[in-house]
């Protein structure tokens, strides 16, 4: 049965009106990734994406998230081992003193997104209005171009956040940045990278060079209904249409066969976690990918982390960022993650 939002009592009156405007089929399984490359490519699909990127305009405003007292500045890394350029968008509170800071990975299944993106610019200023700095990485998505010159499945854009964070840890008296508190965070497809970025510093046993993850509504399993997870039946189709091969098909299909924890991070075991430095997973209530994080909060606990977990009733998935929306849900999150990087 298609899921009816005006009788889900669990939601928020002003995320049910936000539903109700932005109602889409659900999308279909696909062939290959080369199909998706097409899809993307099309009139129709650009022509849809510019009309829903103008609607979510609303939540870019100065009212919003306003731009009073911050910095911004734009810069270009090199990242390893493929030589590509990056971008990084440094946001942080006027003046010269060292701060804490956020390193922010955005969300979009890892196959589209960027930190231009109103949703992005916007969440970016309301995180450093909390008195720390904000680093944005635009990583080359696997299926949707953003900026950057090109697109490649998995492990490209982990490639690209590793290294942006790398180059931010050597260089961060450029930026007045504390090196000791630099956390990694980010939602959704940001959430698996976040937790990704910090398993491939595992390995390099550079772990510490973060203070810190904070991954909020991670997409950690990618094939979906999961019989483990109530939430990815019970929640299906508020906001995510998730019964599709897409995001393991667009992202990296091979690496969920081999069962690849670095891509996706629902294959993690203790071994892949322990020493992770202390980490907040945050999930909304009615999101799809609800069990799956806390699923992963209970691996921590059960490695010896100190993890920490939230959910934010009557939200779905992301819901924080939309400021403009639910204000108080909103800078609620960004205090509380402006705080874990700063304390």
């Amino acid at each position: 049965m298609p899921y009816d939002v005006q009788n889900d009592d669990r939601l928020d009156p002003r995320l049910k009106a936000v539903l109700a405007l932005i109602a889409s089929p659900a999308p279909g399984d696909v062939a290959s990734r080369e199909a998706m490359l097409t899809e993307a490519s099309a009139p129709a699909t650009i022509e849809r994406l510019a009309a829903m990127e103008a609607a979510m305009a609303l939540l870019d405003s100065e009212d919003a998230a306003p731009s009073a007292g911050l910095s911004f500045r734009d810069v270009e890394v090199t990242s390893e081992p493929d030589g590509n350029t990056i971008k990084l968008r440094v946001i942080r509170p006027e003046g010269d003193e060292d701060v804490a800071c956020v390193y922010y990975i955005h969300g979009g299944g890892m196959v589209s997104g960027s930190i231009d993106d109103h949703l992005y610019r916007a969440w970016g200023r309301v995180i450093a209005a909390k008195g720390v700095a904000v680093v944005m990485v635009e990583f080359r998505n696997a299926v949707y171009a953003n900026s950057l010159p090109e697109v490649a499945p998995f492990p490209a854009g982990l490639n690209d956040c590793v290294s942006g964070l790398r180059w931010l840890s050597a260089n961060a008296a450029t930026f007045h940045v504390d090196p000791r508190r630099i956390v990694v965070a980010g939602e959704s497809g940001g959430g698996n990278l976040t937790l990704a970025t910090a398993m491939s510093l595992k390995r390099s046993d550079e772990l510490g060079i973060v203070k810190g993850l904070y991954a909020m509504c991670p997409y950690l399993v990618g094939a979906y209904p999961d019989e483990r997870y109530e939430s990815t039946t019970q929640n299906n189709g508020i906001l995510l249409q998730t019964h599709n091969n897409r995001g393991i098909v667009g992202y990296g299909i091979e690496a969920h066969e081999e069962k690849n924890p670095i891509a996706w991070p629902d294959f993690a075991t203790t071994g892949d976690v322990i020493g992770f430095p202390p980490t907040v997973i945050s999930v909304n209530e009615c999101d799809p990918l609800r069990d799956e994080g806390i699923a992963f909060y209970r691996l921590l606990l059960q490695s010896g982390v100190a993890a920490r977990g939230r959910m934010l009733l009557g939200t779905f998935h992301g819901a924080d960022l939309a400021t403009a929306v639910c204000p108080e849900i909103s800078h609620e999150t960004a205090r509380d993650l402006a705080t874990f990087a700063r304390d």
